[in-house]
């Protein structure tokens, strides 16, 4: 019996292979959030030539409702929708606790098998890293790389990872430093987060050659949604990010690997934030309890209310009685496309306990806010922080400093300076203001420009081909198990 350095207390056996080592082909799958078709030309010249390539083709994707990244994630490494998942959005409400989970982290919260475990089938030495996607904590995967703050009791929250192995944390950052976590995600978001990710994946392809390499990239998330997808400046991020992606392909292919690019939405312009709890509340179905002056919403008391996450939200209503009346004053919303519920929801593949009651779909031009206070100083004082899970849905303004704050760069450092001295501080830098966000995802864009795509040798596919996601999972199983080329 040889013990893996997969989850603790997982074994496998070496089988027929004598030595312990896999003879499947070596393949490195490449996340960048956010690429699309209209994305792949000139300002991406290295992507553009992978595409281009005699045997690789450029899928489009077809993405499921909602476009979100746990959700994708999760069918891509399933084959299974929502409903048989389990991700049914990044952020849902637990009817047991009577509180919402947003951005959760665990693998067990995935309900489905994995492609490295069906992969595992018939080559029990199959090793995987997985960097950075999500849902990356307690998997099944041989090495793994996770963001993971530190919340201390002091109030102070510091930046860091996990890993898998846990020395896997140590090791990286002796070798390429810390993680650039201010860079991953809020108001300094940039290209030095995927910086570090790619250098990471180096790292751990070097030391342990695993059979799959699970690579996240996510620079493109930040100014399409900040500036919208037709700002002039997203050019320059096109050309940041694929020098990364072309520096990943040059290495992985140098060491005999694989490389499959793909992407799990595509981000369109919007224009108008929808604030469904606002109207809810209008209505007097939610219920705030007074903290310190500050309006709380109350999940559990309240008759109904949303869980938004960008172009979606979930929708849960307490009091059954209502149900129709809340449809169809959600119907009416400016900006809602379309709302999903009774036998539709399992049409839709969002059949699940976690799913809301119905489930609201924007359209293209608008997102939805998490907003439930009427006036911004009732607010509670997490809205004005970078603060991913207290949040009762998710919040792209997280990705602004509030414009109307004089002297930004000094009361920065004034409050980094303190949280270093070990003082109590509130970042609270993060504006209230929805029309800032110019670029959304989550709907299903009418264009094959704006959808995902799939990038890569596969034989069974012509290039220019329509994928549903549900059938990006088959693709990528039939590539992984390819034998490795002599």
């Amino acid at each position: 019996m040889r013990y893996s350095s997969r989850f603790p207390g997982r074994s496998v056996r070496k089988g027929n292979n004598p030595l312990g080592v896999s003879e499947s082909a070596r393949t490195a799958i490449i996340d960048v959030v956010g690429l699309t078709p209209r994305h792949i030309g000139p300002e991406m010249p290295y992507t553009y030539q992978f595409s281009q390539r005699e045997d690789n083709i450029l899928a489009h994707v077809e993405p499921l409702v909602p476009a979100v990244t746990s959700t994708m994630q999760a069918t891509y490494l399933t084959g299974r929708p929502p409903s048989g998942h389990g991700i049914v959005a990044n952020c849902w409400y637990d009817r047991e606790y009577a509180e919402h989970r947003c951005w959760k982290q665990s693998n067990r919260l995935v309900h489905a098998r994995k492609l490295w475990e069906h992969l595992r089938e018939s080559d029990p030495e199959y090793t995987v890293a997985k960097l950075f996607w999500w849902n990356n904590l307690y998997s099944t995967v041989d090495y793994a790389i996770t963001p993971r703050p530190i919340y201390c009791a002091d109030g102070r929250k510091v930046f860091d990872v996990q890993t898998w192995p846990m020395d896997l944390r140590k090791q990286v950052r002796r070798k390429i430093g810390k993680f650039p976590f201010h860079t991953f995600w809020g108001p300094l978001s940039g290209i030095e987060s995927s910086h570090w990710i790619a250098r990471a994946a180096k790292f751990v392809e070097e030391k342990h050659s695993p059979n799959l390499n699970l690579v996240y990239l996510p620079h493109l998330d930040y100014n399409l949604q900040r500036l919208g997808p037709n700002d002039p400046y997203i050019t320059i991020d096109l050309g940041q990010i694929d020098a990364v992606i072309g520096d990943l392909i040059r290495f992985y292919e140098g060491r005999g690997v694989r490389v499959i690019l793909l992407s799990e939405y595509g981000i369109t312009e919007v224009q108008h934030p929808i604030h469904l709890n606002r109207e809810f509340r209008r209505r007097g179905w939610i219920v705030c309890r007074d903290e310190l002056g500050r309006d709380m919403i109350d999940l559990g008391a309240s008759k109904a209310f949303a869980i938004a996450d960008h172009q979606i939200a979930h929708i849960y209503v307490n009091d059954k009685s209502i149900l129709g009346e809340v449809r169809d004053a959600v119907a009416a919303m400016e900006g809602v496309a379309q709302v999903i519920d009774g036998s539709m929801r399992n049409y839709w593949g969002l059949e699940h306990e976690r799913s809301g009651d119905l489930v609201a779909v924007s359209n293209i031009r608008s997102w939805f806010t998490y907003y439930f206070w009427e006036k911004d100083r009732r607010a509670p004082d997490y809205a004005r922080t970078v603060d991913i899970h207290r949040k009762p849905g998710y919040d792209p303004c997280e990705l602004f400093i509030n414009p109307r704050l004089k002297l930004v760069k000094s009361r920065l450092v004034w409050k980094r300076l303190k949280s270093a001295l070990g003082f109590r501080m509130l970042m609270n830098v993060v504006p209230l203001d929805a029309s800032l966000v110019k670029g959304s995802h989550g709907c299903i864009p009418e264009l094959d420009d704006n959808r995902p795509v799939l990038i890569g040798d596969f034989p069974r596919l012509k290039n220019g081909a329509h994928l549903q996601a549900l059938d990006v999972y088959q693709h990528l199983h039939e590539s992984c198990a390819r034998p490795a080329e002599r």
